[in-house]
């Protein structure tokens, strides 16, 4: 018989699978669950985008792309950077579309990271960049940012973590899991850290157009003389409803853009096509449509941080995405025995906090991504479930 515990990978055998995975996998299993832990919007795909897609495909347009991409998309991305964040990029050389924004968050990561070279990543946040490191031969190291400073990565515990190994620094803002943003002057202080340094920074972005609070998001690469250093990744599956088409991409210099492209010339050859032909209607006819979701998300997000807190489970206020990140210390039980008793006595899924690194321990993420009465009878649930506690 094969011992394939001898021929896998022990990087890859090592790793732990997605704590967000476990609840989905329990939750279904049963019947008449609600659930609050899907990072996905509710809404659908707008149609003027599903009908660009539906012609791309009449028109037999079913061919590989160049491997960076479709230069009339490439183009339109590069027109909503500048027009939406004051960024400029070279619109041949310095954007390449990607498998969703993780397969740029994979490039960026395998381009830098040689054996033993740290990675710092302020958590809690989204799954995949520790894995990502350790299977790229990197350190990853952990930042935490903490309630009192709104989650946000603070200059100090930044320069507290930085030694001779450094090489990149993944900024995931705005914020999954806790809705955390930075601010303008959040981002030069940061900045002002790595400034005579050699560290770059990957900027996750994908959930800039989904702030709140009136303030637009700003990207480090804004910050004057962040550009040469960042590699910027966004994407069409939060604001555009667009998580089932899988399409993202990378922006950097056009130094770092080359050795990049190889790694998804080899793993990808090019994005889906008739996702990339969707993509330019997205961006070039769709803001008034992405600015409606944006409403219809703060409304949630009110209605759930209020319910929340009405029920003892303190919230800070998320200024981002569309999650909260309610603690739970409160009731005396771990993050993961909170999600699992819910779970199972109420039927409502919510993901424990610890899935994002161990300073999540003691919250839980919550997603709004749902309808207001979806939201609602959750609450209840939730409450009743409180009561059982007492």
């Amino acid at each position: 018989m094969m011992d394939y515990q001898k021929l896998l990978s022990k990087r890859i055998t090592g790793l732990k699978p997605s704590g967000i995975r476990r609840f989905f996998d329990l939750a279904g299993e049963m019947e008449g669950v609600i659930s609050l832990g899907v990072g996905e919007p509710d809404f659908k795909t707008p149609w003027i985008i599903r009908r660009a897609g539906i012609r791309s495909l009449e028109d037999s347009k079913t061919w590989y792309t160049a491997n960076a991409g479709l230069q009339e998309l490439k183009d339109e991305i590069g027109e909503y950077l500048s027009r939406r964040f004051c960024l400029e990029y070279d619109r041949k050389d310095e954007i390449v579309v990607t498998v969703g924004g993780s397969e740029a968050i994979d490039i960026a990561i395998r381009a830098f990271v040689e054996e033993g070279d740290e990675v710092l990543i302020p958590e809690p946040s989204f799954v995949c960049y520790h894995p990502i490191t350790v299977l790229s031969g990197g350190v990853p190291v952990p930042i935490e940012t903490k309630e009192e400073d709104e989650f946000r990565l603070t200059p100090q515990e930044l320069q507290d973590k930085i030694t001779k190994r450094t090489k990149l620094l993944v900024l995931p803002f705005p914020n999954n899991p806790t809705g955390a943003v930075m601010r303008r002057e959040d981002l030069e202080a940061i900045a002002e850290v790595l400034r005579d340094t050699n560290i770059m920074v990957l900027s996750d972005e994908i959930y800039g157009e989904l702030t709140y609070g009136g303030e637009r998001h700003v990207s480090i690469a804004e910050i004057d003389g962040m550009q040469e250093r960042t590699i910027l990744v966004g994407g069409f599956s939060k604001a555009f409803a667009m998580t089932g088409w899988r399409l993202g991409y990378a922006c950097a210099p056009k130094q770092v853009m080359a050795q990049m492209l190889k790694i998804h010339q080899y793993a990808i050859m090019c994005a889906p096509t008739t996702s990339q032909y969707a993509a330019v209607k997205a961006l070039r006819d769709c803001e008034e449509n992405v600015a409606q979701m944006r409403e219809e998300y703060d409304m949630r997000r009110r209605l759930i941080v209020d319910g929340f807190n009405s029920l003892g489970l303190h919230c800070f206020e998320p200024r981002g995405a569309f999650y909260i990140f309610p603690c739970i210390k409160s009731t005396g039980l771990s993050s993961e025995e909170f999600c699992e008793r819910l779970l199972y006595s109420q039927k409502v899924a919510v993901v424990p906090g610890n899935a994002f690194g161990e300073s999540g321990e003691g919250y839980v993420r919550v997603s709004y991504s749902y309808s207001l009465s979806h939201i609602q009878e959750a609450l209840k649930r939730i409450e009743s479930f409180l009561t059982t506690l007492k």
